[in-house]
This record gives C-alpha cells, sequence and structure tokens, in this order.
C-alpha cells in the first residue's frame, strides 16, 4: 500500500527511531472499557463499519479491524506489527508527522489531517486520518481512518459547477480573478516563473443585435462556439510552452485570456492576432450562417506592483481603444495613451507635488558633428514618472505647467540638474572635448522668474563654463521680443551662454529681425528635414525643401550663426545636410533620447559615424 500527501512535503530528515527500534508483535486486542467483557469489545472493534487500528507507542499496529483491511487493500491479519504512520503516509507531511509523534507520546490530545492513498489496484481514495489516545489505563492511540472520496468528488463537482460558466463551460468570473490574483502574487515568479504576466479582453462586436433578431437560444450557441475556438487557439498557443492559457467567460459576450509567465509583448500580440483569425470564420449555427468579429484589448506586464484591479482597468481601457479606432482589431495598452485619458485637472494638480517628490527625470538626446560624427552636445528633455500612469513624455505636461506656472520651478530643477552632469561627463572624460547641454526655456520662465539669476545660480552652483549651456526658445517665443525678454536674452548672451532658437521656419521667420537678436544657433523644424527623405533607391529629395533649406543655412552662416537640424532619421538627409553646409544634426539616426549613463558611454567610445547610430 503507497500513499500521497497533497500539498505535504517529505520529511526524510524526522526520527523515526521512536518506531522502528521496536518489531516485536503484541497480543491483539486491548483492554476492554470498565463494565464490558472482553468479548463484546472485540466484537464491536472488529465488526466497526469505521476502518480502526490500535497503535502502541512505539507506533505499531497492535490490532486492526476488517474495515481497515478492505480500504488498504490487504489482508487484516497481515497489519499487525506494520508501522502505522506508513499505512497512512504520515511521515510525508512534516507537520503531521510531528504533531502524529506528539499524539504518541502523549503530549498532544488528537491528530486529525486529510490523505490521499493509493490503492494496490491504482484506484486512488480520499480519506480522513484521526489519531486519538486510548482511555488513561489504556497504552497507545486509536488510529480511525474515514473514506471521504464521495464527499471530496462531491465538493469538487460543486466547485467546478460555482465556478464555471453554465452556457460555455468555460472558467467563470470568479475563477478567472482567482487565478489571476494567485498569478500577481509576489512570490510567484520565484517559483521558476518569468514574472510577468498578460492578458487579452475580447468583446465580440455587435452580438446584441443576434440576441435580438435571432433570440438568446442562438446567441447561446453562438457563445458556445466562440468558447470552442478560443480555447483551440489557447491549446495551440500553449504548446511547446510552460502552461496554457486560461480563457474564461466574465460575462455577456465578454471573454477574457489570461497568460500567466508571460514572456513579453509579442506573445500576447500572436495570441490576439490568431484568436481574431479563428473568430473571423462564420459559424453555422441552427442552419444560419452567422459572421462576426471581435475587438481585444491586450495588457502586459511586470506582476511585481501589478493589482487585479488596475490590470482589468488597463484592460478594460484597451478594449475600449479597439472598438473605438473600428472594432474588429486587438490594441496594445499605451501608457502614454492612457495618460491622455486623465483630465487636465487631474494632471495639473499633481505637476507641483510631483517636482518636490523628484519624480522628474531628464534623458538627452545626442546633437552630432555632420562633418566628423562626433557629439558636440545633447538636448536634455524631461520626463515625468508617474506613480500610477508611467512615463510622460513632455507633450503631456509642458502645456500645464505653462499654464498653471508650475513650469518655473521645473524649468529650474531642469537647469540645475542638466548643468551638474553636463559638468560630470567632463569631469569624467577629460581626454575629449566637453560637450555642451541644451535646455529648453519657456516664455513663461522669462516673464514670470529672473531667468538671468536662474542661469547664473545654476552655473554657480555645479561649475559649469557658460559655454557649455546653451538655451532653446521657440522662435514665435523670440521674434518680436521687446523689453524685459529681449534685455534677458542679450545679459545670457554677455554671460557667454549660447541662445538657440527652436523650430526655426514654422513661426515669425522675421529674417531681419533676426540679425538684431543674440542668438547664435538655429535649429531647423523637422518638416524641413523630412523632405531629405530617401524612401527608395533612386529617389531624390525635395527640390523646394533643398532650395529653402541651403538658403537659411547659408544665411545663418552668413549671420555667424551654427545651424542643427532635428528629426534626421536616414542616412541619406545627413549625407545631403552636410553638404549643404549644416552644422550639426539630431535624430534618430543618431539616437533616441537615452539615460546620462549611455551618453557616458559614448562619449568614450565617440562611435558616431553617419548613418550609424
Amino acid at each position: 500500500m503507497s500513499g500521497t500527501s497533497e500539498g505535504s512535503t517529505p520529511a526524510a530528515d524526522l526520527d523515526r527511531s521512536a518506531i522502528t527500534e521496536s518489531d516485536k508483535r503484541r497480543p491483539p486486542g486491548a483492554r476492554p472499557p470498565a463494565g464490558a467483557s472482553a468479548h463484546t469489545y472485540r466484537s464491536v472493534f472488529a465488526a466497526a463499519p469505521l476502518a480502526m487500528a490500535v497503535v502502541d507507542r512505539d507506533g505499531l499496529v497492535v490490532s486492526a479491524n476488517d474495515a481497515l483491511g478492505t480500504l488498504l487493500g490487504t489482508d487484516t491479519a497481515a497489519l499487525s506489527g506494520r508501522v502505522a504512520a506508513d499505512l497512512v503516509d504520515l511521515t510525508a507531511d512534516a507537520r503531521a508527522w510531528h504533531a502524529y509523534r506528539e499524539v504518541l507520546r502523549g503530549r498532544q490530545a488528537k491528530l486529525r489531517c486529510t490523505r490521499r492513498l493509493k490503492q494496490p489496484d491504482g484506484r486512488t481514495v480520499w480519506v480522513q486520518v484521526t489519531v486519538a489516545p486510548l482511555a488513561e489505563s489504556e497504552e497507545g492511540v486509536l488510529l480511525s481512518v474515514a473514506d471521504i472520496t464521495a464527499r471530496r468528488e462531491l465538493q469538487a463537482r460543486l466547485r467546478h459547477l460555482q465556478m464555471h460558466d453554465p452556457v460555455t463551460r468555460l472558467p467563470n468570473r470568479t475563477l478567472f480573478f482567482e487565478r489571476l490574483t494567485a498569478a500577481l502574487e509576489t512570490d510567484a515568479h520565484e517559483q521558476g516563473g518569468t514574472g510577468r504576466v498578460g492578458l487579452c479582453y475580447l468583446d465580440l462586436d455587435g452580438f446584441k443585435a443576434v440576441n435580438d433578431t435571432l433570440g438568446h437560444r442562438v446567441g447561446d450557441r453562438l457563445l458556445a462556439a466562440v468558447a470552442e475556438r478560443l480555447t483551440r487557439v489557447a491549446d495551440e498557443a500553449g504548446r511547446g510552452r510552460a502552461g496554457t492559457p486560461l480563457v474564461a467567460r466574465l460575462g455577456g459576450d465578454e471573454f477574457a485570456v489570461l497568460v500567466e509567465d508571460s514572456t513579453g509583448t509579442d506573445q500576447l500580440a500572436e495570441l490576439a492576432a490568431a484568436a481574431l483569425t479563428a473568430l473571423r470564420a462564420p459559424f453555422d449555427l441552427a442552419g444560419r450562417r452567422l459572421s462576426l468579429t471581435a475587438s481585444i484589448g491586450v495588457v502586459e506586464r511586470h506582476t511585481a506592483g501589478t493589482t487585479a484591479t488596475g490590470l482589468m482597468q488597463a484592460a478594460d481601457t484597451t478594449l475600449y481603444w479597439a472598438k473605438a479606432d473600428g472594432k474588429g482589431r486587438w490594441t496594445l495598452f499605451d501608457p502614454e495613451r492612457n495618460a491622455h485619458l486623465m483630465t487636465r485637472q487631474a494632471l495639473s494638480s499633481a505637476l507641483r507635488p510631483a517636482i518636490e517628490r523628484g519624480e522628474f527625470a531628464l534623458d538627452y538626446q545626442p546633437l552630432v558633428g555632420m562633418e566628423d560624427g562626433r557629439l558636440r552636445g545633447v538636448e536634455a528633455l524631461a520626463r515625468w514618472h508617474h506613480p500610477q500612469f508611467g512615463t510622460l513624455a513632455p507633450n503631456r505636461f509642458i502645456g500645464l505647467a505653462e499654464e498653471d506656472g508650475s513650469i518655473v520651478p521645473l524649468g529650474r530643477w531642469a537647469l540645475v540638474t542638466a548643468c551638474r552632469q553636463a559638468r560630470r561627463w567632463q569631469l569624467d572624460h577629460p581626454g575629449e572635448p566637453p560637450i555642451f547641454v541644451s535646455v529648453n526655456v519657456a516664455v513663461r520662465q522669462v516673464w514670470d522668474s529672473d531667468l538671468v539669476a536662474d542661469v547664473a545660480d545654476a552655473l554657480a552652483r555645479t561649475d559649469l563654463a557658460p559655454h557649455l549651456l546653451q538655451l532653446e526658445l521657440t522662435e514665435s517665443a523670440v521674434m518680436g521680443s521687446a523689453g524685459r525678454p529681449l534685455e534677458a536674452l542679450q545679459a545670457l548672451s554677455d554671460m557667454g551662454v549660447r541662445i538657440a532658437i527652436d523650430d526655426f521656419g514654422t513661426g515669425y521667420s522675421n529674417l531681419a529681425y533676426l540679425s538684431r537678436l543674440p542668438v547664435s544657433v538655429l535649429k531647423l523644424d523637422g518638416s524641413f528635414v523630412r523632405g531629405f527623405q530617401y524612401d527608395e533607391p533612386g529617389d531624390r529629395p525635395n527640390p523646394a525643401d533643398e532650395v529653402v533649406v541651403e538658403a537659411m543655412i547659408q544665411l545663418a552662416h552668413r549671420l555667424g550663426l551654427t545651424v542643427t537640424a532635428e528629426c534626421v532619421e536616414t542616412s541619406a538627409q545627413a549625407t545631403r545636410l552636410r553638404h549643404i553646409g549644416c552644422d550639426t544634426g539630431q535624430g534618430w539616426l543618431y539616437s533616441r533620447p537615452v539615460s546620462p549613463d549611455r551618453i557616458s558611454e559614448l562619449l568614450a567610445t565617440q562611435s558616431y559615424a553617419v548613418g550609424n547610430p
């Protein structure tokens, strides 16, 4: 007779010497209670329907009744002298084994536990084991074993009914959330998993029309057919992987496919695409051919820091996007798009506290010399690491910051942070020419604060040379400036700080006024540079764009200004810009905005070559 214990731990290290030292056989039977004859007692014990055995203090069976022999599938007489714990698998569970020994030694009143035993014919039975001392005058304990297999099976059937949808027979919302919560447990990935979870949240497009026109009976059959196809898709996706995705019906025409230990968004994208393909094939139901589509919201993320509620909210939002984008498609959760759903007031009210809490950081995009491909400078770009909505790009908060005035403290922070980082690069790479850092300045910073004092303070605190700081203002903000803004720009220029006009060519383009401004750099807007794009071999750039850009570069050079081209994405663009005299380039050809550490690596290697990001 062998036994296994569900959810138990082996107890091989526990001392069983108290049982195995004695192999003596004791006389069968036990002393009858007062007032009862020994014969009556033995008869009751032998005829009792409950499987029982008397066990001595060494853990050996003294006597057993026929019910125990039948339950264990062995001859009753052969049980005498056997180690009782082995018969019911008490040694496989450390806690039960310890409690059992305590009962044998008289230090614990009773033990009750559940065991799953395998009989000689291979059948598995569930039993409830109870061990309790005999009367005080008796030596030993009474072991009773109750077969609870039928009860366990009934409980399993009831749980299945409780946890599954009667129409599709899929797991229902209750079981789905139980599995999802378990997948998000903090220690789930410690068992060899990936520490990630994915979810496809699916809704049938136009299902209400099926119910309204053909009736709920046909609608239910359609739901069952959809469930069958989704299950096949999940089974196929699970082949060769650690587990099969869980398909559940959450209610109505909403389904979910849960991927525990997901490997990334690619896996979820493939699963969502396969589900859509499977559902596009017509359904033949009750002599009718029905066609439908579905919309799917896809979310994939780390389990750490993720809650079931948060994951479902993200999935629901993404499903809404899929429907809003035209239905019959899947859409991946986009933190930035999700951030757009926040009200302006919610973001605005969180701006100032976020600055104080240090939720902002700077990334840096390289500015590369067009002639030699070397790193000349970087543009500092703010990122808001929002605790709820993830990383937000500047277009999500700069406008709001300008409106409520928080751009002033945010600008001061960015200025000091960027200067300190530029000085750190200079100190860490003394053998390389120092690079400058370019910081964007909003118009409100000029009007609502003493920008000159702020810049002087930042340079003094960080010990950065003024010529290594460049301030970028938009063309519309600089052109036509008079009074205080112009005075501030002139003072900064006199200090040695570089002044750049950002997005040049999209605003006033007052070239005559340009000569009177203390500007040292023009940054050509990306709309001009895109005209230099080569899409196919043999393509030629837009001649009009070339003429305009070349004229602006020549004019800037005659005025003593340098020119930076934004949005340089291809080698062809870089080559043409270099030929017409552009000084520096910025764009994805060279690098996206990156961390300060990555800039340090570029400085160490100077690996830039034109066309080699």
